[in-house]
């Protein structure tokens, strides 16, 4: 290829209106590639630490890996260090914009370098494919490539704008698991409007586990068949040459644990959690029955005869509060305390709440919950529990007593010493950890939510205490902190013990009567995927049930 026919004097690269005159054979091979993305792949190029460029030699698993994301148009792929991952993506990713006009392709990844970095390597593979399967180049720098044909590679760092601005038709994720876990939510969030403009875009995600994080949760959702992505896991022992000799060999040059993560692609949370490792791999979360806005419900209230309240069924609210400046959360959990074991049934969090409107969240999230208990930290904002005593007029509020120097202790009304709510002490930590962590590991509160035990996998010592680990947060853990601080205290025992409680629900009955709200009541029928209620698009529930109007108003005031 003369000078003038080159981009920009590149030999390697074919500028846009050069004309090629193609053999019969070349004619063959060109149908053949574009037919088949891994016969294509025989024209990959890549560096060898010891040879150079050298032809990519695909292993089986990475043309099965291939084929996975040609047929499918979500796949999240798990896998070790060192396996070809991001090779065998460019590869895929390269067939596509040659072989398809108009294709958009993001490639993102944790750093934006590292997204340059797979577009360098996509840039070589292209450089030394022939001319004959080349397409002119219009554009060509480290984070934008564009093709004659109309196809457009762009890289970038993942982060919840990195997507917004563009319809893409497919956007590859490359080490998903470790972009922070705030970023990576935002991002899902954004990303996935992006690719619904088509029928056959699509969202690649390729990682070594890191933890149990937002990874971790779409990979064990499309393994449950909770989504639509299709699971893909690489395996250490698929690359010819690792055998037990190495394994051995690697875990004396580094450790067991490291091995365990970075090979064997197991999802390890960190180490020194306050809950055993042990126990936070065999913790399941389910999927919500319902959701707006920011509140997530696992298990609706529970009512008797669509009127009175069952006699045995008890809630409370345990509520962690933050200054709502966008930094910690304002957050809590709904806690069924019927029986044991304990049951998370709900849960709230938000960072941009006021003290001012969270109260009215608290308050409608209590009457659902048949006038649920609530307990309010009250460290740097007891405006939270004033105005939900004062204003709402909420009288099922635990008020803690803390007068004659004594601890903390849940108390039944007012007295001098008595406060509407309690203050988060080194002491009442030290004793919610200890017997929050007897309450997991023994099987006595059950934990419903993903976001809580995400948490609990990064809620770690930290010097004489427990808290979240850098860039990590802890907002609903300490929501069950202080949950399992309430379980120690003697008034709580007499409220959940079943002969006291029978007896004050037979004396008030009258009166409770009088004051008890309709009742939320489920409904037999299916109601689809969606469904637009007030002007509120809801949810539908795993069971198919329908909510009464009143679960769906009491709701929506959240």
């Amino acid at each position: 290829m003369t000078v003038k026919d080159s981009y920009r004097d590149n030999p390697k690269l074919k500028r846009i209106g050069v004309n090629y005159n193609f053999t019969k054979d070349q004619v063959d091979e060109y149908i053949k590639c574009a037919r088949d993305p891994v016969y294509f792949s025989k024209y990959i190029s890549i560096i060898s630490l010891d040879r150079g460029i050298v032809p990519f030699e695909m292993y089986d698993f990475q043309k099965d890996m291939i084929n996975t994301f040609n047929d499918n148009r979500f796949v999240i792929v798990k896998c070790p260090r060192q396996v070809g991952k991001t090779t065998t993506a460019i590869a895929y990713l390269l067939w596509t914009v040659l072989f398809k006009d108009a294709q958009n392709i993001a490639v993102l990844a944790n750093k934006g370098q590292t997204s340059r970095d797979i577009l360098g390597k996509l840039q070589l593979a292209y450089e030394n494919l022939p001319m004959w399967l080349q397409q002119g180049v219009v554009e060509w720098n480290k984070g934008r490539i564009e093709l004659e044909n109309g196809s457009v590679i762009i890289a970038n760092s993942t982060s919840s704008s990195a997507a917004r601005s563009g319809a893409y038709n497919i956007v590859f994720l490359d080490e998903f698991a470790f972009v922070p876990s705030n970023i990576a939510y935002d991002f899902i969030t954004s990303v996935y409007p992006v690719i619904t403009s088509g029928t056959n875009t699509k969202i690649l995600m390729v990682s070594t586990p890191n933890g149990m994080n937002l990874f971790y949760k779409m990979w064990m959702d499309a393994v449950e068949k909770r989504s639509n992505y299709v699971p893909f896991e690489i395996h250490w022992s698929m690359v010819p040459g690792r055998d037990q000799k190495w394994r051995e060999e690697t875990i004396r040059n580094t450790s067991e644990r490291q091995f365990s993560q970075e090979f064997e692609t197991e999802f390890l949370g960190s180490s020194n959690t306050l809950i055993a490792a042990g126990k936070l791999q065999q913790l399941r979360f389910i999927q919500p029955i319902m959701q707006h806005d920011l509140m997530k419900i696992y298990e609706a209230p529970i009512k008797e005869d669509g009127d009175t309240i069952k006699k045995d069924h008890l809630y409370c609210i345990v509520v962690d509060v933050s200054e709502g400046k966008g930094l910690d959360s304002s957050a809590f959990s709904v806690i069924d305390i019927s029986e044991t074991p304990y049951r998370q049934v709900a849960t709230y969090k938000s960072s941009s709440i006021s003290p001012i409107l969270f109260p009215t969240v608290i308050y409608n999230a209590a009457k659902l919950y048949n006038d649920a208990y609530v307990l309010v930290e009250i460290n740097n904002t007891p405006q939270v529990a004033d105005v939900l005593h004062s204003d709402h007029e909420y009288e099922n509020l635990w008020k803690v007593f803390t007068g004659n120097k004594k601890p903390q202790q849940l108390s039944a009304g007012f007295a001098r010493g008595v406060q509407l709510g309690v203050k988060m002490s080194p002491q009442v930590k030290k004793i919610g950890c200890s017997n929050l962590k007897a309450l997991i590991e023994g099987d006595k509160l059950l934990i419903n939510d993903f976001d809580t035990y995400s948490e609990l996998t990064t809620f770690v010592a930290n010097k004489t205490s427990f808290a979240a680990e850098a860039e990590a947060n802890d907002d609903l853990v300490m929501t069950l902190v202080m949950f399992a601080w309430v379980t120690t205290q003697k008034y709580f025992k007499e409220i959940v013990n079943h002969d006291l409680r029978r007896q004050l629900q037979l004396e008030n009955m009258n009166q409770f009567d009088e004051i008890t709200p309709p009742a939320p009541v489920l409904d037999e029928g299916y109601m689809g995927d969606l469904e637009l209620i007030d002007g509120d698009l809801w949810e539908k529930a795993d069971s198919g049930a329908v909510y009464s109007n009143y679960v769906r108003e009491s709701i929506r005031r959240l």
